[in-house]
C-alpha cells in the first residue's frame, strides 16, 4: 500500500494544491510498518493533475488536511482514497497512526466555503 502526504514546511499541508512536495510511503500492510519514503516534487498544480500524477505513482490513498468537494471526486476515479482532516504533523507520524487506526481526524479545513480556494 503507498500513502501520499501533501508536505510543506516538513509537515503535512493542510491543502494538497498548496504542497511543494508529496511524501510517499511504502507500507505493508501485514505488519503495519513503513517500508520506504520518497519526497516527490509535484507538477505543477492544475484540476485533475495530482490524482493522474498519483495514481501512475501507485498511489493507493492520500491523507490531507483539506481538499474540494470536486477533488475527491477525482482522486476516487483514479483509485485513490481520500482522508482528509488530519493534522498537520510529520508524515511518519500520521501514516503510524493511520496504520494504528488511531489518526484523529478533524473538519475538512477547506469547508463549504463556494469561494474557498479549495474549490478551484
Amino acid at each position: 500500500m503507498k500513502i501520499a502526504i501533501p508536505i510543506a514546511e516538513g509537515k503535512l499541508a493542510m491543502h494538497f494544491g498548496h504542497a511543494g512536495q508529496f511524501c510517499l510511503i511504502e507500507v505493508d500492510e501485514k505488519t503495519k510498518k513503513i517500508k520506504n519514503k520518497e519526497m516527490l516534487t509535484p507538477p505543477p498544480h492544475e484540476p485533475g493533475v495530482l490524482p493522474k500524477w498519483l495514481s501512475s505513482l501507485n498511489t493507493n490513498i492520500i491523507i490531507s488536511g483539506g481538499m474540494g468537494q470536486m477533488a475527491v471526486q477525482l482522486f476516487q476515479q483514479n483509485n485513490i482514497n481520500v482522508v482528509i482532516g488530519a493534522p498537520s504533523e510529520e508524515p511518519e507520524k500520521i501514516v503510524t497512526a493511520f496504520l494504528e487506526n488511531n489518526l484523529e481526524i478533524g473538519e475538512n479545513v477547506c469547508g463549504h466555503d463556494p469561494n474557498s480556494p479549495c474549490n478551484h
